[in-house]
């Protein structure tokens, strides 16, 4: 094969990136290349070293680099996707350069006093530059000992077992569950076994999996639509079906009253009008497993997927924003478990893996969050949202018999095998690398363009995305009223030696399933030819109530589509949950707090995000005019984004809420706290709360033990009251629940963490942002503030949870923020800016060092039910906003609101809050804004 090796011409950023990576390995200095392997190329490589390389700022590396310095070469597992490579070929190809196989790695030559004998030093960092989930790594001393393998044959496959089912007891059922990674309880595999009993026959190797993808946890929610026992401090509540008398009850509460509800907990994402043109389709999803085995593939994928769940809303939305919120483990952890990945490594994947793909796809990211906490160190969590723009009258879809099933996009292999079961279950520290997926972002925005192309010519009458489960999935769930007949062997693969099993429950990425009449797929295929996208006719939907699927002429499944989607056994579950033993400390005063404001200020969790943020790009496609960073100098935190799409009078408010240190002490709480958190996000940027939709993204440890069910159903019961009281209605969520990381030594089991995600819609020319607009003017506080700090972060100072959570007021926070609406249309509002993590103190600060304007505050002034001065500046209670107005404005805000003056705008550059005649806090604004921009490096 022909050897292209890459390198800049001069130390560049990626080398110091990874040199700092690799502090405290007693590197010195490193140099990174990329290198090409390519076959075939007719003795032409000469010719095609150039279309590797800028020459203004690479060159082609040279033998010169490896004197004195050790030499380690990464690259995909044989068999993993290589997108890039992909690219190269198709690049070579169209160069009249066919190309039979291209495969692409990384080299980092390292000056170290590590002697060349000291191979065990050298695989640690080795360890550190590969994943060896998905990536093989070669090393040594002044030279390579590695060679490219030939290619490799991979035979076709045509096995189809038979499983002995229909004699198994019970210890073999659970035996061939445990062993088929399929994640099926004992009562699961006995109605199976059952079924096909009374068909006479064993079933296939196939067919378990395709009950094992179609009943696993992440696809039918099994605990959410279980039935449970809940013993709360002992008082008995029973619910037949969780999922539906909580939030979905919640949403048909109000749902007469808003009448932009579309779809609702029924497509691939919840949809609300937003013009006379357009809705709306806005999902989020979570990737939590698969990134933390690879966080840079598990992110892109998460990405990736969500992006087609819009795709597949309607008959296509177009996807208009992303957004992402992680929550890490701290990245200065000790004592990391062995086959758990440093949070380092966990951040820098993750945040590239958004980057990459969001960026490549030509979506801007806009809205997200970081949440830090030790507890994630064993399964860190990734939510991936995606809002998208659907034609009116393109919102329902529905499958006709004799459709034909036509797969699009991407090609299947062997990445992303059981990712449906693994999902469902515990994270093992041997767990497997095969149900990791390689994004390909090029590849979908390809897929997106044609689909597009299609949809407006509505040459088909339905879309899925194949996601979790791949094509047993999407064509089961396609086909659940029909029926489906599919021809496996026409599905494109992008390697042989796949058993059949295989190709049907792959999670390769970039694919879609679309059902379309026959006498359009000339037309279909045509469109997808002309953007290099594979389009294949792989069956049809029909009017038999079964999915039959062949291989070869051979039959592969055959079960009926009622008992798949029906037949699962109806789960009985016991919850319970006890009010835990907090204390509530008693801190003694401080004569100054300003310590304390500059070490939550550099908090992680709250601390400035600009340089995740200014990896993605939110400005593409020119729509967004709420900025995710505002300010002067434009690097302050905005409560929420603004997205105007096709530059009409109505836009988009985006937001979040997430706050897990609260489901401590309280699940309730908790979740009430998110919804409140978001409402406000959306609220103070000018959105309007009758026109806001919410999603729900739980993510659990094990719900086996009682106590974690029962704080899921009380954030539960908080979802259902919080809808009912805002009259937000839920329009689309997902829950991922058995996120730990077991091993022999450890159980890591993450915090009790809810995610709410808030969308408005507004008038474009109603954006209100949050930072101070110029000295001489007034600032207000809205809402009451308690004696609320447990799980707070001045608590989390002091190492210390406490007991008082703070609590949603729901009727009081409703009306402050309707009459708040009300000041903002009458424009008196110059900012304003919600009090979320470190109360008062902190949401002050941010306003005054990002408007870069000085504020002086009166904390005798703030309407509190505290009585010490750390709970007044610190309490995080809800519902409150500071809000600046000019003096002459001063009426109108105290005639539309129930808010109090607390302060004024100063000319020099200061912030200071007195209480008592005497200084509870006081810095320069340089000072406080140095420490919060304390962002993270790694």
């Amino acid at each position: 094969m022909n050897q292209i090796e890459v390198i800049s011409k001069t130390y560049d950023t990626r080398d110091r990136a990874i040199l700092e990576m690799l502090e405290g390995y007693n590197v010195e200095h490193i140099r990174v290349s990329d290198v090409y392997y390519i076959d075939c190329i007719e003795g032409k490589s000469k010719n095609i070293e150039r279309l590797f390389y800028d020459a203004l700022t690479q060159e082609i590396a040279t033998p010169t680099l490896i004197k004195g310095r050790w030499v380690v070469e990464t690259r995909y597992k044989d068999a993993v996707s290589d997108p890039a490579a992909e690219s190269i070929k198709r690049a070579l190809a169209d160069c009249g350069l066919p190309a039979t196989r291209v495969r692409t790695a990384r080299r980092y030559y390292i000056k170290t006093p590590i002697g060349s004998h000291e191979l065990d030093k050298m695989e640690a960092i080795c360890q550190l530059l590969a994943n060896e989930v998905v990536e093989e790594y070669f090393f040594g001393f002044e030279h390579l000992n590695t060679s490219l393998p030939s290619a490799t044959h991979h035979p076709s496959r045509n096995t189809i077992r038979e499983i002995d089912l229909l004699n198994a007891p019970d210890e073999e059922l659970e035996r061939l569950s445990r062993e088929g990674l399929w994640a099926l309880s004992l009562d699961e595999m006995l109605s199976i076994q059952s079924y096909f009993k009374q068909q006479g026959r064993n079933p296939t190797d196939a067919e378990l999996e395709t009950f094992a993808q179609t009943w696993s946890e992440h696809c039918k929610h099994k605990t959410f639509n279980s039935a449970v026992e809940f013993s709360n401090n002992g008082k008995k509540e029973y619910f037949d079906n969780l999922f539906q008398e909580t939030i979905v009850a919640a949403t048909r509460a109000i749902a007469e009253k808003k009448d932009w509800l579309v779809s609702v907990f029924e497509d691939n994402a919840g949809i609300i009008t937003f013009n006379e043109k357009y809705h709306v389709a806005f999902k989020v999803e979570t990737h939590n497993h698969p990134s933390a085995l690879d966080p840079y593939g598990g992110a892109s994928t998460g990405i990736g997927g969500v992006i087609r769940d819009i795709l597949g809303a309607g008959l296509g939305a177009q996807p208009i924003f992303n957004t992402d919120i992680f929550c890490l483990a701290p990245g200065d952890s000790q004592n990391i478990p062995h086959n758990v990945l440093h949070p380092q490594r966990v951040f820098r994947g993750v945040v590239s893996g958004i980057r990459d793909y969001g960026n490549r796809m030509g979506i801007p990211t806009v809205n997200g969050a970081i949440v830090y906490h030790r507890d994630y160190l064993g399964a860190p969590l990734v939510y991936c949202g995606t809002g998208g723009l659907l034609p009116k009258g393109m919102e329902k879809k529905q499958v006709q018999e004799g459709d034909m099933i036509i797969v699009v996009g991407g090609k299947t292999g062997r990445d992303g095998i059981h990712g449906a079961t693994f999902s469902s279950e515990t994270l093992q520290s041997d767990s497997s690398g095969s149900v990791v997926q390689i994004g390909n972002p090029i590849e979908e925005k390809k897929v997106m363009d044609a689909l597009l192309t299609a949809r407006d010519q509505r040459l088909y009458n339905a879309i899925t995305d194949c996601g979790a489960g791949g094509l047993s999935s999407a064509i089961g769930e396609m086909g659940a009223h029909t029926g489906a007949e599919v021809a496996l062997e026409k599905v494109p693969l992008k390697h042989g030696g796949l058993h059949p099993w295989e190709i049907w429950i792959s999670e390769s990425q970039e694919r879609m399933v679309i059902a379309a009449p026959s006498k359009n797929i000339s037309a279909l295929q045509a469109i997808f030819a002309r953007e290099d996208v594979t389009a294949a006719v792989i069956g049809t939907f029909t009017a038999t109530g079964k999915l039959v699927v062949r291989f070869r002429g051979r039959l592969l499944v055959n079960v009926e589509m009622n008992f798949l989607h029906n037949g699962l056994p109806k789960t009985q579950k016991v919850a319970q949950w006890s009010t835990p033993h907090q204390h509530e400390p008693n801190i003694a005063e401080q004569p100054n707090y300003t310590a304390a404001l500059m070490r939550i200020l550099a908090h992680p969790s709250v601390a400035s995000k600009e340089v995740v943020i200014r990896k993605y790009d939110h400005e593409v496609q020119g729509n967004t005019i709420g900025k995710p960073l505002v300010g002067v100098e434009n690097d302050g935190p905005s409560d929420a984004a603004v997205i105007r799409p096709e530059c009409g009078e109505r836009a988009l408010v985006i937001a979040n809420g997430i706050n897990p240190r609260y489901g401590f002490i309280n699940s309730y709480w908790m979740a009430a706290a998110a919804i409140d958190e978001a409402l406000r996000n959306v609220v103070a940027s000018g959105g309007e709360l009758h026109r806001t939709a919410l999603l729900d993204n739980f993510c659990w440890p094990s719900t086996a033990n009682e106590e974690k069910l029962g704080s899921l159903v009380m954030a539960a019961q908080a979802c259902h009251d919080m809808a009912i009281g805002f009259e937000t209605p839920f329009i689309s969520g997902k829950d991922s629940l058995y996120n730990e990381f077991t091993s022999e030594e450890h159980t890591l089991a993450i915090p009790d963490t809810l995610l709410i995600s808030a969308v408005s819609v507004i008038n474009s020319d109603q954006v209100i942002s949050m930072y101070l607009k110029r000295s001489g003017t007034s600032l207000y506080i809205l809402g009451n503030t308690y004696n609320e700090l447990g799980g707070s972060y001045f608590y989390a100072l002091h190492d210390i949870i406490g007991k008082n959570v703070p609590k949603v007021r729901v009727a009081t926070a409703k009306s402050n923020m309707e009459s708040l609406i009300k000041a903002m249309r009458s424009n008196i509002v110059l900012s304003c800016h919600d009090c979320s993590e470190g109360g008062i103190a902190v949401a002050a600060a941010e306003m005054a060092f990002t408007g870069a304007v000085g504020l002086r505050i009166d904390a005798n002034a703030i309407p509190t039910h505290a009585s010490h001065n750390y709970q007044i500046l610190f309490s995080e209670s809800h519902s409150r906003f500071l809000i600046e107005v000019d003096k002459k404005n001063e009426r109108d805000l105290e005639r539309l609101t129930s808010a109090t003056k607390i302060g004024e705008t100063i000319p020099e550059p200061r912030f200071e809050i007195f209480g008592n005649n005497r200084s509870l806090i006081a810095a320069s604004l340089t000072e406080l804004k140095e420490r919060w921009k304390r962002a993270i490096q790694w």
